[in-house]
């Protein structure tokens, strides 16, 4: 029979004490979305245009002075490769990608445009320690402008061609297709404005410093799937109680309910300590002896190191929660298959 109701050291085995790499990129891609979607035009205009020869693009850019490392982001959000993609790519790009014969060392990739193989020879990778920030698509390197140089054309290569290579499933770049469109303006169009649209859900209502609101988007995408359409999950919630005083009712970060059961859950990551996991633990007492006198349940997400470095906090927390879990999927399963049991 699964335990829900963990101490401190059972919660800690589980625990994934550092923010996972995809929330930091998603929490990144919102800070930028607004500047992505007001180039999102320009952007558009510079690929419709090349529609001649794969390559057309790198002149039109300089032509047209579009900062390159703006349209190097503008691809990687169109092929969903991120920081860890990226990184894993330069780690790992000697071993995928052919070297030509000869004294200088080459690498390089074939791709079919239009029916017919062409060949991309890199001008500047592989490199060391390849990055968001070392090819200025991070928050901070986008303040920036940068003219087109070697890297970003070899990148910008790969984002838009590499799908069609026999490489594509080593290096993760099988969704790097926008390349395969060129020439197609009608195609472009509405595959360029569908993902954005997708963009802007993923990190809807996000905003700088925000990752602890991506953390409760990612649990309620989860429990949505898992759950079904049978309860209904609600973002910053309240929960009516007898003996609570407070008009509007008790603040959960997320509340579930089907039929008349309810259950809270509050969710905590830090990794870096604070207050907050104090200020949670003072409450947790009392927060549980009246939702149980009213027949509801309550369960804490806990995780992030500097939550960890507050053990009185999270002791306490524990005790006085019907069902604790960390930060990752599988401890999601846990809280789903608990709502599953109480509600």
């Amino acid at each position: 029979m699964t335990k829900y109701n963990r101490d401190i050291l059972e919660l800690r085995t589980k625990a994934a004490l550092w923010w996972p790499e995809e929330l930091k990129d998603k929490n990144a891609l919102a800070n930028v979305l607004p500047l992505l979607l007001k180039s999102q035009e320009d952007f558009l205009r510079l690929i419709i245009l090349s529609k001649n020869d794969p390559f057309q693009l790198f002149d039109l850019i300089k032509v047209a002075q579009y900062p390159a490392n703006l349209f190097l982001k503008h691809l990687a959000i169109l092929a969903d490769y991120g920081g860890e993609p990226i990184q894993r790519l330069g780690r790992s790009f000697k071993e995928i990608f052919p070297k030509k014969h000869g004294e200088k060392e080459v690498y390089y990739f074939d791709f079919i445009w239009q029916e017919r193989i062409y060949k991309y020879e890199f001008k500047a990778l592989p490199i060391k320690g390849l990055s968001n920030r070392k090819l200025f698509i991070d928050g901070e390197g986008l303040i920036t402008e940068k003219m087109l140089d070697n890297l970003t054309c070899d990148m910008i290569a790969l984002l838009l061609f590499a799908s069609t290579s026999e490489y594509a499933d080593q290096a993760g770049l099988c969704a790097c297709d926008v390349g395969t469109m060129l020439g197609n303006e009608d195609e472009l169009i509405k595959y360029v404005k569908q993902r954005y649209i997708t963009v802007s859900r993923i990190t809807g209502g996000a905003t700088a410093n925000s990752l602890g609101q991506l953390a409760q988007s990612e649990i309620v995408d989860f429990l949505i799937k898992d759950l079904g359409g049978e309860y209904k999950i609600i973002r910053n919630g309240y929960i009516f109680l007898e003996g609570y005083d407070k008009k509007g009712g008790m603040p959960f970060d997320l509340v579930i309910e089907k039929g008349d059961k309810k259950v809270g859950i509050e969710v905590t990551f830090q990794v870096t300590t604070n207050s907050t996991i104090e200020r949670k633990a003072g409450q947790a007492a009392d927060r549980q002896i009246l939702m149980h006198n009213n027949d509801y349940q309550i369960s804490y997400v806990i995780d992030g190191a500097g939550n960890f470095q507050r053990s009185s906090a999270i002791t306490t927390i524990c005790k006085h929660s019907d069902c604790s879990v960390a930060y990752t999927v599988a401890e999601f399963k846990v809280l789903s298959a608990w709502i599953k049991t109480v509600l």
